[in-house]
């Protein structure tokens, strides 16, 4: 091989010529990163929907309570949201109309007894007349009818005595139930009538949820669906 001496211009131009080509040069391409896929295995099901509707708790049974006689409101312990007791009382009303009848049947009974006494003692002289032949059978007769007339006047007295003591027993409003008062339908200072409801309670035990479903949703809701309830 001949080799050729380079002289000054030469010497210059072959530094440049590397590092011309050195920079024309392209890039080595970078290999691209490996992404990693997450799998996952469908499987058929059903997807779970669900649907709120507004609604309200209820008691099994409500209880309409009023009072058995007629009268003045003047007293309502009964408060809405109180929880009672069978026997508490729950509003009263003015018994002094009641304590009056009681005082006039009580004496009438006294006026009966003491009739029923007098036509006792009355038969027993007219028994011994007649034992003596002072008097006819018939006359006896009489009497003893008149002793037992006596006898009936004292016991209907004494029934309308229990009777007037029952309407005064009636003033007050009982709880027939535990439970908890709902509403009230009385104040005081009203006069109610007989069986008018006063108080309501919902008795304590089983409890049902109302809410209204639009017709178009009732087929998508079957019999046995599962609910919950939320305040």
């Amino acid at each position: 091989m001949r080799k050729i001496p380079l002289t000054g211009p030469a010497y210059l131009l072959a530094p440049l010529l590397a590092v011309v080509l050195t920079a024309c040069s392209k890039p080595e391409p970078q290999p691209e990163p490996v992404r990693s896929v997450k799998l996952m295995t469908v499987q058929p099901g059903t997807m779970a929907s669900e649907t709120q509707y507004a609604g309200e708790v209820r008691a099994r049974t409500e209880l309409r309570l009023g009072f058995r006689v007629p009268g003045k409101l003047v007293r309502r312990q009964a408060q809405v949201g109180q929880r009672v007791k069978g026997g508490d009382v729950l509003a009263q009303l003015d018994p002094q109309d009641f304590k009056l009848a009681i005082d006039a049947v009580r004496a009438q009974l006294a006026a009966a007894e003491t009739n029923r006494d007098l036509a006792a003692a009355e038969f027993q002289r007219y028994k011994v007349l007649r034992a003596q032949n002072f008097i006819s059978g018939a006359e006896l007769e009489r009497r003893q009818a008149t002793l037992d007339a006596a006898h009936a006047q004292v016991a209907q007295a004494r029934a309308q005595l229990d009777t007037q003591a029952n309407q005064s027993n009636y003033t007050r409003l009982l709880a027939t139930v535990p439970g908890v008062v709902t509403a009230v339908d009385a104040e005081p200072g009203q006069v109610v009538a007989v069986g008018t409801p006063v108080v309501r309670l919902a008795q304590d035990g089983p409890l049902d949820v109302v809410f209204a479903v639009p017709e178009s949703s009732v087929d998508a809701l079957p019999v046995g669906s599962r609910a919950e309830v939320r305040p």
